[in-house]
């Protein structure tokens, strides 16, 4: 049996973006089939209760040197400064994402992967804005997909979709991101917080780790 890991994520998270480059990009990860699931951060920190870190006194600037550090080994491009006016609600984006998943999953990386970009290594926060993430997806959907994107985005099925996705992710043990839902080749499941628990991501999956820095500060 391959080994399965589901990443839970949202745009607004900048170790769920680590987390989706290293997974994209690591050799480490090539055996195993990888999913992305859209969520909507702030209703799971919601639902869990939990205070989003930006918000707590001396770990709102930890939280952005730990951003650039593991940017950095896992080689991510990041901008050094959080985005303007974060963090943003994401709602709209994410929803988009999620209308993504449904019309064209073959499409789904890509996506993610330029949105991604346009966030936390251009640092444009106004990502979340249809004006602006409209042009970003027309450069991997096209004009005409891009349109029925942004329009389905606006969808109570999609809406719902999205709801559906965070309290998926919350029942899976979620209380942050990135959170990473494994399967390994036996069969069995468990759930990882953190990027700096992705050695025992790939230890779980029983995956090879590569020599490489952002492995080895994971040691």
């Amino acid at each position: 049996m391959t080994s399965k890991i589901t990443l839970y994520f949202d745009i607004v998270s900048p170790f769920a973006y680590i987390a989706f480059h290293a997974l994209q990009n690591s050799p480490a990860f090539r055996n195993c089939t990888v999913s992305y699931v859209p969520i909507f951060l702030g209703g799971l920190m919601h639902s869990c209760g939990n205070t989003p870190p930006i918000r707590i006194k001396n770990k709102d600037i930890w939280i952005n040197q730990e951003r650039i550090r593991w940017s950095r080994y896992f080689r991510v491009p990041m901008v050094d400064h959080f985005p303007n006016d974060f963090p943003p609600v994401t709602l709209g984006v994410q929803r988009a994402l999620c209308a993504v998943s449904q019309r064209y999953p073959e499409l789904l990386v890509p996506a993610i992967a330029s949105l991604y970009y346009a966030f936390w290594a251009d640092g444009n926060s106004k990502v979340i804005q249809p004006e602006i993430f409209g042009p970003i997806l027309e450069k991997v959907l096209g004009k005409e997909r891009t349109h029925e994107i942004v329009k389905d985005s606006t969808t109570s099925d999609i809406k719902s979709l999205l709801n559906e996705n965070t309290d998926r992710a919350f029942r899976s043990g979620a209380f942050g991101l990135p959170w990473f839902e494994c399967t390994n080749p036996q069969g069995e499941m468990e759930g990882f917080w953190g990027i700096d628990h992705l050695g025992q991501v790939a230890d779980f999956c029983e995956l090879e780790r590569r020599i490489e820095p952002g492995f080895r500060a994971l040691l």
